[in-house]
């Protein structure tokens, strides 16, 4: 048989096991369609694209989706990337399936002005999709999983940039519909290429380990298993070694050796009823003894996802610790698939009421992204999305879950925009406290409010740590301090401008100003300043979006100018040739330029080489050093090998002068940069996102931390020069916890 004809009957009969009424017909031909529309493509390892889509749809099918999602995984491609429309599908299949296929290609088609607005109307997009019809989410995501299960025949670029978007936007979007699955594989994955290094030092652990990890979880569950039959649970245990991404982060920013990750093996004990999780609980502390803080009761407090389970940490009788998961059967489903597994289109349609409360979050989200920079949103969904949560009460016993970190300014805003703009004081456990208080699990959080506050400060926008509440404390000073703003900002923004050399009357010229607003996005200087005023926009960000117009303007001027003065000497060139017939005035012979965009005084069509001890760019001062058999060799002027003093005598005529061209055509260069931080989590992934953010190649990137609670990120990259360096440079300045970034030298 062929083989993807093999592999579609295989789908299909994954299908029939947990829908026996499914309509094999329209799934056969949704398959037949979409191989013929993809007959003449092939994927990047040589098979046949048809196998990608097939892929897609079994990946939904391990999910359990519905005949709709099936048929729109087996189509996804076919708009973007065939002569099908949406027309068409919808006449073969559906109109529902061709607005799932149609949602699944529109949030891969846009283009953008940076990665950060590009990822931050991805996000927004994806949200609008999740209200709409969840689906177009669910069939996304199955389509990044084989796609990252394919990478490794991608280029390391592709990889890079790939596997930070799936770290960023996808893994985080599983997590919070629950989507455990997904979410821990997407995660495995995106590391392997984030940092190969780090990735295959924990794979080479586990492997080494492999036997002792088997022999000690069998042993400990063959006894839990004996002792629940002699109780009367009647459950299925399974065991796991812990996922390597989640080893990944609690190793290298916590400096901890594998044997100190308490939680690196994990059975799960799955019961019929809520009251045998309980039984079993104490049945787990009766046999073996448990970790104190390590109890964690998800089943009477629920995850926002949704997820329920009872976590003990307990120590063996090896003195080995390990994680006990306890849950019923229904809990299992929602925390392996989450939204996938009762999602209200199994309920009778996308219409179906009675869930929407679960997934405030979503429109939660969308409000957030108003009047937002797209910088400052990706790092604070970052928050919303991924953090770990949080979880308090109000005094009437209701469970709010917030990011952790989060303040009483984060619960009151949670409650209502009012109760945080009229919030006068707030109480923790019946106590007073400051405003700047981290809450912590279990708390009781009263807020104390007046109608006559006089609404948020300022300062506020510091101390909370969601996303929500920085937004609606924006949108309050928007609305009520419009005047206060433009006077704040207009203050903030000519400081910035002076510090970049430019002065308010240059910048608001008739001819000038217009295309200034335009690079800004505002209409005009009072709404840029009340933005900067209520925080919507930095003084910063302004003045740097417009530098690059402004150059462009004075390169413009430049050309204009030269341009007359050519014609005005052309002309007079011409009249004194005709009246005395004088010779042309000869030129000096053009010096010579290398490939590089070097100029090598005196020395006509050498070859030229960077130094690989601080790669310079051009912008950088530089010196050249005649090598035996290689050329010219360029360094930074700073160099420590090119230091006057160390220069040996009898090398002095191999110093030679060299300078950048000013007519070189556009280049790149590669070179080093050394980031020295405070450890964390999540620095390696913020470090990332500012180089992409910063639209630079990045070759290679590896982190490592040192025992005293500080890491080290080597960065090898490629720029035009040293004004673009800079750039990346004061990006990666504004990351928390980075003390200083360095060039390489020497």
């Amino acid at each position: 048989m062929d083989p993807i004809l093999e592999r579609y009957h295989a789908l299909e009969e994954k299908v029939l096991s947990y829908n026996p009424g499914a309509d094999t017909k329209l799934l056969y031909a949704a398959f037949q369609y979409a191989d013929s529309k993809h007959s003449k493509q092939m994927r990047r390892d040589g098979t046949p694209y048809i196998t990608h889509p097939l892929a897609v749809a079994d990946i939904c099918a391990d999910l359990k989706l519905d005949m709709e999602s099936l048929l729109a995984a087996l189509l996804h491609d076919c708009i973007e990337d065939t002569d099908a429309s949406k027309e068409d599908i919808a006449a073969r299949f559906g109109e529902d399936v061709a607005e799932l296929v149609e949602g699944v290609t529109k949030l891969t088609r846009i283009k953008y002005a940076s990665l950060a607005e590009k990822q931050m109307e991805n996000l927004r997009k994806m949200l609008l999709a999740m209200n709409r019809d969840i689906r177009v989410i669910l069939v996304k995501l199955c389509d990044r999983l084989h796609n990252m299960r394919t990478m490794q025949y991608q280029t390391p670029k592709k990889q890079h940039e790939k596997s930070l978007e799936t770290m960023e936007i996808y893994a985080p979007i599983a997590h919070r519909l629950g989507m455990a699955v997904l979410k821990y594989e997407l995660e495995d994955l995106s590391i392997r290429y984030l940092d190969p290094l780090g990735y295959k030092e924990i794979e080479n652990q586990l492997n080494a380990r492999f036997s002792r990890h088997r022999e000690f979880l069998a042993a400990t569950q063959r006894r839990i298993e004996t002792r629940m039959s002699q109780e009367g649970i009647h459950c299925k245990i399974t065991s796991r070694t812990k996922h390597i991404y989640s080893i990944y982060w609690k190793m290298y920013p916590q400096h901890k050796t594998l044997d100190e990750i308490f939680d690196l093996y994990a059975l799960r004990i799955i019961v019929d009823t809520v009251a045998d999780c309980y039984n079993a609980l104490g049945l787990i502390h009766d046999m073996y003894k448990p970790v104190p803080g390590r109890f964690k009761d998800y089943i009477s407090t629920p995850k926002p996802n949704g997820y329920q389970s009872l976590h003990t940490t307990a120590i063996g009788r090896e003195g080995i610790p390990f994680e006990v998961q306890i849950r019923t059967w229904e809990m299992h489903e929602t925390a392996e698939y989450g939204i996938a597994a009762h999602w209200k289109y199994k309920k009778g349609g996308r219409n179906a009421q009675g869930e929407e409360e679960a997934y405030e979050w979503v429109r939660k989200l969308l409000e957030s992204q108003q009047d937002t920079d797209a910088e400052e949103f990706i790092k604070s969904l970052k928050v919303d999305l991924f953090s770990d949560e949080v979880f308090v009460f109000t005094p009437k016993g209701e469970v709010k879950g917030l990011p952790a970190g989060s303040t009483p300014i984060d619960f009151a805003y949670s409650i209502h925009s009012a109760i945080g703009n009229q919030m006068i004081g707030a109480k923790v456990n019946g106590r007073l406290v400051p405003y700047q208080t981290v809450l912590q699990n279990g708390d009781i959080v009263e807020i104390q409010t007046s109608k006559s506050a006089r609404g948020p400060s300022r300062d506020w926008m510091n101390l909370c740590k969601s996303n929500e509440a920085r937004n609606k404390i924006r949108q309050w000073f928007k609305k009520e301090r419009r005047a206060e703003n433009i006077v704040n900002g207009r203050s903030s923004f000519e400081a910035a401008l002076k510090r970049n050399g430019y002065t308010i009357e240059e910048i608001s010229a008739p001819e000038i100003l217009p295309r200034l607003l335009r690079k800004a996005q505002y209409n005009t200087l009072d709404d840029l300043y009340a933005a900067i005023g209520y925080g919507g926009m930095t003084s910063i960000k302004a003045v740097n979006r417009m530098k690059g117009e402004l150059a462009a303007i004075a390169r413009e001027q430049r050309e204009a100018a030269a341009a007359t003065d050519h014609l005005d000497t052309s002309g007079e060139e011409e009249s004194i040739h005709v009246s005395t017939s004088l010779p042309p005035i000869p030129t000096p012979p053009p010096r010579t330029v290398s490939k590089t965009g070097v100029i090598v005084e005196g020395i006509d069509n050498c070859l030229v080489k960077f130094a690989k001890c601080c790669a310079p760019v051009p912008g950088d001062p530089i010196v050249g050093f005649v090598t035996k058999g290689y050329g010219v060799s360029i360094h930074r002027a700073d160099c420590p090998n090119v230091d006057p003093k160390k220069r040996k005598p009898e090398d002095a005529g191999r110093w030679v002068e060299v300078s950048w061209s000013k007519n070189k055509e556009q280049q790149e260069y590669a070179t080093t940069l050394e980031v020295y931080a405070k450890d964390r989590p999540n620095l390696f992934l913020d470090v990332a996102a500012s180089l992409s953010a910063a639209k630079v190649r990045v070759d290679t990137i590896n982190a490592r931390s040192t025992p005293d609670g500080y890491a080290t990120v080597f960065i090898l990259l490629t720029v035009r020069d040293r004004y673009e360096l800079d750039t990346v440079i004061r990006k990666l300045d504004t990351v928390s916890g980075v003390m200083t970034v360095s060039r390489g030298k020497g």
